[in-house]
């Protein structure tokens, strides 16, 4: 590297990162490898995606094989077979109300499609004053203009809130770890806080409403599980009010919870669904956005061969993500990797709880193979604790993820015992330490 200024790196501090830089440059399974050649233990799957470990064999020679046969097909009036044959695939392992896939660059573009998808169908079925949503405080969506309007993250917001949409309300976010601290999966305090969504209602009406979007679990706000009831609840007041729930599932999606997705594990079920990350292991970019059957069925029930929706991108169903897709859905299958999630929860869960008591911790939640571990922040300087442990980590081999002062766990699918036992202990000896 001639200098590191060039690349303007995303949601970093680029000055302090450029000053003592964390690299890595190659990975395989549950590491990732430093310039010198030591082993990083990666408990956060990259960045919530690599479910089924780094460079999987499968998946690399799908991508590889698909970039010496082809390496573009577009999918405006035309298209590839492969595509196809990745919706079924998929589709085979969503709720069985949503048989219809959108395919999109990232998790990002798939708020958005949903988004656009919610406010056409409530346009074609002559509902079209339903035209605002609802989304939650701490709420993640991505970066685009309709994800950050319908987010609740205040940086994600503040440099752009005169060009975000109108007529977005935010129902209150779960946290609250006076009630529920220390919580082991789903909370037992706190379902009031759906009823929330009567009050946003009544105040916009709900002709006005197209549709609410919620994370099952919010991931980039430090992993803010919900109370018993509360996705039910919602999903009650929606059907009551006519009005639309996306799950946001990038995070959530593909076994993290140790389901296909956080919709089956809580039995509750979406009218629209978005994901990405998981959805290739994040071998390659793609992102999906799952359709009810019900809003699939209304665009194509208009006369004539006229295009039913005005929306896609030039990379949606893209040949190499298409087959890194294709190549991880059979891997999560065939080596059974979303049953191991099941059989690991417990041994996370118990592992990630053995830090209460250490230095600077005030929570500690966790459903699934995602978990978090929240710190005391610095007097006057939310975050400098956290970016200490950061790097605290790193220089131990270990590689987490921080939101503020939350230490956020999502370690790949492929994660084994011994793993968490070396992680739990690197974590302790950092929190002493810092």
């Amino acid at each position: 590297m001639k200098k590191m200024d060039s690349f303007w790196m995303p949601f970093t501090s680029n000055r302090a990162f450029k000053e003592k830089p964390r690299l890595v440059e190659k990975a395989e399974g549950m590491y990732y490898y430093k310039p010198d050649g030591s082993k990083v233990l990666d408990m956060v799957a990259g960045l919530w995606c690599c479910n089924a470990g780094h460079n999987h064999p499968k998946i690399v020679e799908a991508i590889q094989g698909q970039a010496a046969r082809m390496d573009y097909a577009p999918h405006f009036n035309f298209g590839h077979a492969a595509a196809f044959e990745a919706a079924d695939m998929l589709v085979d392992i969503t709720p069985d109300h949503m048989n219809h896939v959108f395919f999109t660059g990232s998790g990002s573009e798939s708020v958005d499609t949903a988004l656009k998808i919610a406010l056409a169908y409530q346009r074609e079925r002559g509902k079209g004053t339903k035209n605002r949503f609802i989304g939650r405080e701490r709420g993640y969506h991505g970066v685009g203009f309709g994800g950050i309007s319908v987010g609740g993250i205040p940086l994600n917001r503040m440099q752009f809130s005169s060009a975000m949409l109108n007529g977005v309300d935010h129902l209150p976010h779960t946290l609250d770890i006076e009630r529920n601290g220390y919580s082991r999966g789903l909370t037992e305090h706190g379902i009031e806080w759906a009823d929330e969504l009567e009050r946003i209602l009544m105040l916009h009406h709900p002709d006005n409403v197209a549709a609410v979007i919620v994370e099952p679990i919010a991931g980039s706000a430090g992993v803010i599980i919900p109370p018993h009831g509360y996705l039910k609840r919602l999903r009650e007041i929606c059907d009551k009010h006519d009005v639309l729930l996306i799950f946001d599932e990038v995070i959530t999606g593909f076994g993290r919870l140790g389901s296909n997705f956080a919709a089956q594990e809580f039995d509750v079920m979406p009218d629209l669904m978005t994901t990405a990350k998981g959805l290739t292991s994040g071998a390659v970019p793609m992102g999906a956005v799952f359709v009810a059957d019900k809003i699939y069925d209304q665009f194509m029930a208009k006369p004539g061969s006229a295009i039913e929706l005005f929306h896609g991108y030039t990379y949606s169903a893209h040949p190499l993500a298409v087959a890194a897709c294709k190549a991880t859905q059979k891997v999560y299958k065939d080596e059974g990797i979303f049953e191991r999630v099941n059989e690991l929860k417990p041994i996370f869960e118990d592992g990630l709880h053995s830090l209460k008591g250490e230095p600077h911790v005030i929570d500690i939640r966790n459903y699934g193979l995602m978990g978090a571990v929240e710190m005391a922040p610095d007097e006057g300087a939310p975050g400098a604790k956290g970016m200490r442990v950061l790097q605290a980590a790193f220089d131990a081999d270990l590689m987490i993820r921080l939101t503020g002062d939350t230490i956020a766990f999502s370690p790949p699918l492929i994660m084994e015992e011994e793993h968490v036992a070396t992680a739990i202990d690197k974590v302790s000896q950092v929190l002493r330490s810092v």
